[in-house]
């Protein structure tokens, strides 16, 4: 029987997407550089592959934070300073918030039966900004940020971290829901304790990290938790 659910936020509850394309874009705009279609969609490729960087312990927090502008700036030629950037980016980044659909719903549904905590690779000050624009802390027992932490997911440390900051924690009656196979999957996998993989675009695993369960959509949790 389940009692504490433990939830990833960006691309989770979260809508990063949407929300990293609009802070993108405006920081660019500030800059001085046209917001095109493909600088847009390869910043989010060279940002996608730091975080993976930083999830295997090959880069800092601080260097993945300027690394990706420098990268993304180096390869279009743009002449703006990648650290006034990150800076700018953050800021943008951190007003407001855009829910997944069902993500709602889904909370206000479940913070009456479970124990719900955040577990989050997300920059401190951009998370609680967003946090507080949704007000999510009324549905959550506690906030785990990774930054705050000083581990990231998917390492044993980060998540042995949140556990013993959880009352009476059993692994056995907790689960852990997220999109990323790489970092809340394999967190699961590395520390023993069940996952839900939240998969809305159903694309195939071809990785060796295998979740307990999957869903396609949000509202497909609720009752899954009743069966676990």
């Amino acid at each position: 029987m389940i009692r504490t659910v433990l939830f990833d936020l960006d691309n989770t509850l979260f809508d990063f997407t949407k929300a990293e394309g609009i802070a993108l874009t405006k920081t660019l705009v500030h800059l001085g550089i046209n917001p095109e279609k493909e600088v847009l969609d390869r910043y989010s490729v060279i940002n996608l592959a730091q975080w993976k960087l930083l999830e295997q312990k090959k880069i800092t927090r601080a260097e993945l934070k300027i690394r990706r502008y420098k990268l993304l700036f180096d390869e279009f030629g743009f002449k703006c300073s990648p650290e006034e950037a990150a800076k700018t980016y953050e800021e943008f980044l951190s007003m407001g918030h855009y829910f997944m659909n069902g993500a709602e719903e889904l909370l206000e549904n479940l913070c009456k039966k479970y124990n719900l905590y955040v577990i989050t690779n997300g920059i401190t000050k951009v998370q609680k900004g967003r946090i507080k624009s949704a007000n999510l802390k009324k549905y959550f027992k506690d906030i785990f940020i990774s930054e705050e932490i000083g581990y990231d997911k998917p390492s044993v440390e980060y998540f042995e971290h949140c556990f013993e900051r959880i009352e009476d924690f059993n692994k056995e009656n907790a689960v852990i829901v997220g999109d990323s196979l790489s970092s809340d999957i394999q967190g699961g996998v590395n520390t023993g304790v069940k996952t839900i993989w939240f998969n809305p675009k159903r694309e195939e695993n071809n990785s060796s990290v295998k979740p307990d369960y999957e869903v396609s959509d949000l509202k497909e949790i609720e009752k899954l938790l009743e069966k676990i």
